[in-house]
C-alpha cells in the first residue's frame, strides 16, 4: 500500500529531513550544468539546491508533495512518477535521492530502473534508513500493538551495506562510498515523538480502531520516554545508509 503524505505538516514540522540531506549534495560530483534527477523530491527543497548548479528534474509519486514543490519552486521542472518505473526522455548524468529508498519494497526493481535511466559513468548518490533505524520506536510500537490485540507490521525497508551493495553491483554499479551510521534526530516540540509516529508510521495503523490507535501511540511514547526524551527534547534513534555508486 502506498503511503499518503500530509505535505503541509511535513514541510512545517519535519524540515530536518531535507536539512540533513543538504550535506549529501556535496557527494554529487557531476560537472556544472549536468542533468541531475532528484528522485523522491518531496517538496523540492533539495531540488532547489541542486538547481543552483545543475539542470534538474524532480520526480515524486505523491501528487500532494508535487503540488507543494511546484508552488514553492515554480521555475523547476517536476514529474509525477514512481521510482520503480519512471522513464526519462534522455538519460541523467546523476541521480540523487534523500530519505526515499526505505519506502520502496522492491529495491531490486528500483535500482534496475535507476540504472536504465542513468548514463554510463553517471553517478547515483543516496541516503536512506539503514538497518536498525528507529529501532527503539519500532520495538515500542510492537509492544503497544500487541497489548491491544494487534500485530505490528514494519512498513520500512531498512538495509545494511552488505544487503544493498550487492543489488547495486547486480545492476552494473561500482560502489565507491558506503557508510552506515547512527544519527539521533531531534523532533520539534513536546509532542515530537507522537508527531513523528503520526507522520511516518501510517499504513501500519490500517484496520486499527481510532481509540486503540490513540492509546497505542500514547503507550509507545511512554515506553520510549526514558531513552529518547532528553533535556526536554525528543530524539528518534535514526540509522542512515549513505552510498555513492557509479554506473559502469
Amino acid at each position: 500500500m502506498k503511503k499518503e503524505w500530509d505535505e503541509e505538516n511535513y514541510t512545517e514540522k519535519f524540515q530536518f529531513v531535507y536539512q540533513y540531506g543538504e550535506s549529501l549534495l556535496s557527494l554529487v560530483t557531476a560537472r556544472s550544468g549536468s542533468f541531475v534527477v532528484d528522485l523522491g523530491c518531496g517538496n523540492g527543497a533539495l531540488t532547489q539546491k541542486l538547481a543552483e548548479k545543475y539542470e534538474v528534474l524532480g520526480i515524486d509519486a505523491s501528487p500532494d508533495m508535487l503540488a507543494k514543490a511546484k508552488e514553492l519552486h515554480p521555475n523547476i521542472d517536476f514529474m509525477r512518477a514512481d521510482a520503480c518505473d519512471f522513464s526519462l526522455e534522455r538519460k541523467a548524468d546523476a541521480i540523487f535521492s534523500n530519505a526515499v529508498f526505505h519506502w520502496i519494497e522492491n529495491q531490486d526493481k528500483l535500482v534496475e530502473n535507476i540504472a536504465a535511466n542513468l548514463k554510463n559513468g553517471g553517478e547515483l548518490v543516496f541516503e536512506f534508513g539503514g538497518k536498525g533505524c528507529a529501532d527503539t520506536v519500532h520495538k515500542a510500537l510492537f509492544q503497544a500493538f500487541d497489548k491491544y490485540g494487534y500485530e505490528y507490521r514494519l512498513d520500512f525497508n531498512f538495509r545494511s551495506i552488505g544487503e544493498f551493495a550487492p543489488i547495486l553491483e547486480k545492476h552494473g554499479f561500482r560502489v565507491e562510498l558506503a557508510r552506515l551510521y547512527d544519527r539521533p534526530t531531534a523532533q520539534a516540540g513536546e509532542n515530537g515523538l507522537q508527531n513523528w509516529i503520526e507522520m511516518f508510521v501510517t499504513t501500519t495503523f490500517d484496520g486499527v480502531a481510532e481509540k486503540d490507535k490513540d492509546n497505542i501511540i500514547k503507550d509507545t511514547v511512554e515506553i520510549c520516554r526514558p531513552s529518547l526524551y532528553k533535556d526536554g527534547i525528543w530524539y528518534v534513534d535514526y540509522v542512515r545508509l549513505l552510498m555513492r555508486a557509479v554506473k559502469l
